[in-house]
């Protein structure tokens, strides 16, 4: 189910205009800023020569979940619910 659902999503460009809302949101509410502080901190105390991109990918990934406002959250949420009730074939 999951796998249709996201081919549609695909097949329809929705899940571009998806993502491209998303990233919007998050940089409207200080997300990525947030987040490029917190990746500068990391990389500051660990030193640049001692941390790796998926080392420093695996640290903040946590963090920026849990900063993702909720009613960004909801907002895509809803979007997604949206496009599922017009997709009567799925």
């Amino acid at each position: 189910m999951r796998a249709t659902i996201n081919q549609k999503l695909v097949e329809t460009g929705e899940r571009e205009r998806l993502k491209e809302l998303l990233r919007t949101r998050l940089i409207e509410c200080g997300w990525r800023d947030q987040l490029k502080t917190h990746c500068k901190e990391i990389v500051q105390n660990k030193g640049l020569e001692h941390i790796t991109v998926d080392d420093l990918v695996a640290e903040i990934t946590p963090k920026g979940r849990a900063l993702v406002p909720d009613n960004v959250k909801k907002e895509l949420l809803q979007r997604i619910r949206t496009f599922l009730a017009q997709q009567s074939n799925i």
